[in-house]
């Protein structure tokens, strides 16, 4: 998603030595590496997080303001730890090197080690991602005041009371504390601590400044509990979503998402929402509510991949996301609290079949060399038994798929005669099929007569290529390497977030 983000950047450009004929650069307080500083910098710095870039892409520029945040708070609490970024378009060895395929990458290194990145991509996440692996998984509270503090400094904290800090609780309760990033955990033995907050015994309270306020864990104290008490209770019951959420969102632990679109011009908020909370407390930990205001312009792909028309709104959809996402569409809509609490029942049931989007079925469709699929003629064409059908899957915004039209339309032409060999493209944004799920764009296959076994073509993209893949009945074009970039690069050459859908 691109968010017009703008800072007022008032850290200056510095340099630092790092040998006589090397320096590394900081730019808003950022490292600036490249080729000739990166292995030095990275490993006489215990604690590095470094991000791999491209100047042209959105998703870096929303990212940027929001690095420098994180980096000039680090810098203000006095920590060690600090940020780098490598332009990966003019470091292309570098990037190899580290195995970069998208922008922005980001990648941590401990005394030169690299390890992936999972954190969000806010200033505050950054920070708290970063302070939770190079510290104590949670912080000491020594006094009510350090509790207090602690509670206040951050929208959700949580603290673990427990008298014995080595008991096999305390101990479930640290290694939760280490596995989740996205908030600040605190532990406390003290008295007066479990007098202030009427904790009795060994106990976990999550301090939150939205809805009920705090949560009491009420299970066995083990971490896998822990961690979904966490996540069930870190988010309001109905999220708005935008890009600060969107990485708690999806890159939470529940899988399961009621998305509710409305816009807040026409009112819909105020007329729904009160609705939407009321059946959301009984789903909590098992499905995440979240509101999308359809009036921003950014949402328009989301209405689009969902092949909704903004007449639709208010509207509902259900997302399933696992390794392929489900869709689900209501019967009707009805954003009554009874209404919203049915349908997620019946998803919940497993009552309800997927919504899959289709288009309708020009009348023209055979008309050309390459032949037009939707999810209507597409099994009956694809696994026609009497001929091989190369398929190309695209998404009108694709440029990739842009550069190859006038070859696929070449192909068209020059096998149009041919009764054994079909040549069709099916746009994938607009017509989905349940048996066949396309991760990147294009994807190219061939259904072979006869056995209909399907073959995914991963040759060069030009006319030869192609004609040879189709002579040789699939043959040839299976072994080359994968173009990895495909899903990764729209039109005007930005990456897509994994966070958006």
């Amino acid at each position: 998603m691109r968010v017009g983000v703008t800072v007022t950047f008032v850290l200056a450009i510095v340099a630092i030595t790092v040998t006589a004929n090397e320096e590394v650069t900081k730019d808003e307080g950022v490292l600036v590496l490249t080729k000739n500083n990166f292995q030095k910098a990275t490993e006489d710095n215990e604690f590095v997080l470094v991000e791999f870039y491209a100047p042209w892409c959105g998703h870096c520029k929303a990212l940027a303001p929001e690095y420098v945040k994180a980096a000039a708070s680090l810098i203000e609490k006095g920590s060690d730890i600090k940020l780098g970024k490598v332009d990966a378009t003019e470091e292309t060895e570098l990037a190899e090197e580290h195995g970069v395929r998208g922008y922005p990458t980001l990648k941590f290194f401990r005394s030169g080690k690299p390890v992936e990145y999972n954190g969000g991509r806010q200033a505050d996440d950054i920070v708290n991602w970063l302070l939770k692996k190079t510290g104590p998984p949670a912080k000491a509270i020594a006094s009510v005041e350090d509790a207090k503090a602690f509670i206040e400094e951050k929208t959700v904290v949580i603290i673990g009371f427990f008298k014995d800090q080595e008991s096999a609780g305390a101990k479930e309760f640290l290694s939760s504390a280490a596995t989740t990033d996205d908030h600040p955990f605190g532990i406390t033995s003290e008295d007066a601590v479990f007098t202030e907050y009427g904790v009795s015994g060994e106990g976990i309270v999550l301090f939150k400044d939205f809805d009920e306020k705090k949560n009491v864990y009420e299970g066995e104290i083990e971490e896998s509990e822990i961690i979904k008490f966490v996540a069930a209770n870190s988010l309001p019951l109905v999220v708005d979503f935008n890009h600060e959420t969107a990485s708690k969102i999806f890159g939470g632990e529940i899988k399961s998402h009621l998305l509710i679109f409305l816009s807040k011009e026409a009112g819909h908020y105020d007329a729904h929402i009160e609705a939407c909370r009321g059946a959301a407390k009984a789903f909590k930990g098992q499905l995440l509510f979240v509101t999308i205001n359809t009036d921003e312009e950014d949402h328009a792909r989301i209405l689009e991949f969902f092949g909704m028309k903004k007449e639709e709104v208010p509207g509902l959809r259900i997302i399933k996301l696992e390794e392929d996402m489900a869709k689900y569409k209501p019967a009707k809509y009805d954003l009554s609290e009874s209404g919203l609490t049915s349908f997620v029942q019946s998803f919940l049931d497993g009552k309800l079949k997927q919504h899959l989007l289709s288009q309708e079925l020009p009348e023209d469709w055979d008309k050309e060399g390459v032949k037009v699929l939707v999810s209507s003629n597409f099994d009956e064409v694809a696994f026609n038994k009497g001929a091989d059908v190369l398929v190309e899957f695209y998404a009108p915004w694709c440029g990739h798929c842009k550069q190859l039209a006038p070859i696929y339309d070449q192909l068209g032409e020059k096998f149009k005669d041919n009764d054994e060999i079909v040549i069709a493209k099916m746009d994938a944004t607009a017509n989905e099929l349940e048996h066949t799920k396309i991760q990147s764009f294009p994807t190219l296959k061939l259904y072979k007569k006869e056995t209909n076994e399907v073959v995914e073509y991963n040759g060069e993209r030009t006319l030869e290529g192609l004609s040879k893949f189709l002579e040789t009945g699939g043959v040839y074009g299976q072994a080359a390497p994968d173009d990895e970039d495909d899903e990764e690069v729209d039109e005007e050459g930005d990456v897509p977030a994994k966070d958006e859908l």
